[in-house]
C-alpha cells in the first residue's frame, strides 16, 4: 500500500517540473522573427539599449522693422534687420516691380537701407539667415510706405548742353522747404561730379533754391554731371518728393563782361583777353530805373520779347509805364534787367544813362553780343548805388566763397 502512495508523488513531481519547464521557456531559444529563432539568453532589463537625447537645433533670431504689414511708414525711415543667436546671409529689399533697394551689413549680424523709400509703395523684404547649429531660417514680410497729401516738385537747372563760366547748378523748388533739416536733407542727397575737379559748395539763396558754384568761376571745358536721387524726403507738412533726376554739361569759353555806368561802357572779354568794347545805356536815375550794381549771370536767351513795365511794377498810367517790342534780349534778373536792342537810344548810348533799368545796345552791337553769349556767361555792372540782390537773379556771385559756404545747411 506503501508504494503506490510514492508512485504517485513521482508523477506529481514530474509534472511540476514540467509545468515549471513551460512556464519558464528554453534558456538557449528565443521568439521567431522572420522565421529564426533568436537567442534572448544574453538580454536582461540592466542591458536593453536606450534611446539617446535627440537634440533640437535653435532657430535664428530674426527682428525687423518696419513690422510685416505695416502701413503709412515714412519714406525716410531706415529699414533694418537684426539677428541674433545666428548669422544674417542674405536680405533683399524690392518694391512691386521688383526694383531693388540698396542696403549695407552693419556691425554684428544686422542690416540697413543705404537710400530712401519711395511713397505710396509696397515692399517685400525677404531674410535668410542661419541659426547656431546650422538649421536655416527664411522669413518674409511686407509693408506700405505713405501716400503723401501734396508732392513736392523740383527742377534741375541747366540741362544738358554748354553753358558759361558763371552758371552755377540750381536746385529750384516748386514751394518752399520748410526748414533747415530739410533742406539740409536734400543737400545730403546732392551728388556732384566735376573734371577736372573743382572745389565749390552748395547753399540756399532762400528756400526753394539750392545753387552749387565753385570756388571762383568755372574752368572753361569743365564736365559736370549732377544727381539727385530725392525722391522720399519730406519738403514741407506731409509734403514729399517722388521723383529723381539728373543733369549733365560742359562749360564753354569764359565770357566775362564789365559795364561801367558812369562812362556808359561795357568791356567783353573771352578767356581774359578784350575782344569788344561797346558804347551802352543803362538805367536813369531813379529808385525804380536805376540798373543795379553787382555780378550777374546770363539766365536765358529770347530774340523777341514785348516788354511790359507793368510786369516788374510799373503799373499802365504811370509816366514810367512802357510796353515795347524789343529784340537780341538777354536776361540779367528777374525783376526785368536786359541787355537788349535800342535803336531808339542810340543817341545816348556812351554818354548817358536814358533806360528803365536795361542795358541798350544798338542793333548791331546787340545782334553780336547775342549771338555770341550763352547761359551762364558773367556781366559785372559798376558804377550805380543801387545794389543787386542775390534772390533778383542768379545771385551766387554777390557772396565771397566763406559767405556762400554760410548759406549752406549743414553749415
Amino acid at each position: 500500500m506503501r508504494s503506490p502512495r510514492g508512485h504517485g508523488y513521482s508523477v506529481a513531481l514530474v509534472g511540476l517540473s514540467l509545468l515549471l519547464l513551460a512556464c519558464i521557456g528554453s534558456p538557449s531559444a528565443g521568439p521567431a522573427v522572420n522565421g529564426t529563432v533568436q537567442s534572448s539568453a544574453q538580454i536582461s532589463p540592466d542591458t536593453q539599449p536606450t534611446a539617446r537625447p535627440t537634440s533640437v537645433a535653435v532657430p535664428a533670431i530674426v527682428r525687423v522693422s518696419p513690422a510685416n504689414r505695416a502701413v503709412r511708414v515714412r519714406p525716410d525711415a531706415p529699414v533694418t534687420v537684426s539677428v541674433s543667436s545666428g548669422t544674417l546671409r542674405t536680405v533683399t529689399l524690392v518694391d512691386d516691380n521688383g526694383k531693388r533697394v540698396a542696403g549695407r551689413s552693419g556691425p554684428g549680424a544686422t542690416w540697413k537701407t543705404s537710400e530712401l523709400l519711395q511713397p505710396a509703395t509696397t515692399y517685400t523684404l525677404t531674410i535668410a539667415a542661419t541659426g547656431p547649429q546650422g538649421a536655416s531660417t527664411s522669413t518674409r514680410s511686407r509693408f506700405t510706405t505713405l501716400r503723401p497729401k501734396t508732392s513736392a516738385t523740383y527742377d534741375l537747372i541747366p540741362g544738358d548742353g554748354v553753358v558759361g563760366v558763371g552758371m552755377p547748378v540750381i536746385v529750384q523748388f516748386g514751394s518752399v522747404v520748410s526748414t533747415k533739416a530739410q533742406r539740409a536733407g536734400v543737400e545730403k542727397q546732392m551728388r556732384l561730379t566735376t573734371v577736372p575737379a573743382q572745389a565749390g559748395s552748395w547753399g540756399w539763396l532762400d528756400q526753394r533754391q539750392l545753387m552749387w558754384r565753385p570756388r571762383t568761376f568755372w574752368k572753361p571745358g569743365t564736365r559736370v554731371t549732377v544727381s539727385a536721387p530725392l525722391h522720399g524726403l519730406e519738403t514741407g507738412s506731409n509734403k514729399w518728393i517722388t521723383a529723381d533726376k539728373g543733369t549733365s554739361f560742359i562749360v564753354g569759353s569764359s565770357m566775362i563782361s564789365n559795364v561801367d555806368m558812369k562812362v556808359h561802357q561795357l568791356t567783353l572779354r573771352r578767356d581774359g583777353r578784350i575782344i569788344h568794347t561797346f558804347p551802352v545805356s543803362t538805367g536813369k536815375p531813379g529808385p525804380l530805373t536805376e540798373t543795379r550794381s553787382g555780378t550777374k549771370v546770363i539766365i536765358e536767351r529770347r530774340d523777341a520779347i514785348v516788354m511790359d513795365s507793368a510786369t516788374v511794377g510799373i503799373p499802365k498810367g504811370s509816366p514810367n509805364y512802357y510796353k515795347i517790342n524789343t529784340t537780341w534780349n538777354l536776361r540779367l534778373t528777374w525783376t526785368g534787367e536786359f541787355v537788349h536792342s535800342a535803336p531808339w537810344s542810340v543817341g545816348a548810348q556812351g554818354t548817358q544813362n536814358v533806360s528803365h533799368g536795361c542795358t541798350n545796345m544798338s542793333p548791331a552791337n546787340a545782334e553780336w553780343m547775342f549771338k555770341n553769349s550763352k547761359m551762364g556767361d558773367v556781366v559785372t555792372f559798376t558804377g550805380s548805388k543801387r545794389a543787386f540782390q542775390p534772390t533778383e537773379g542768379i545771385g551766387v556771385w554777390v557772396y565771397s566763397y566763406a559767405r556762400w559756404q554760410a548759406q549752406s545747411a549743414l553749415a
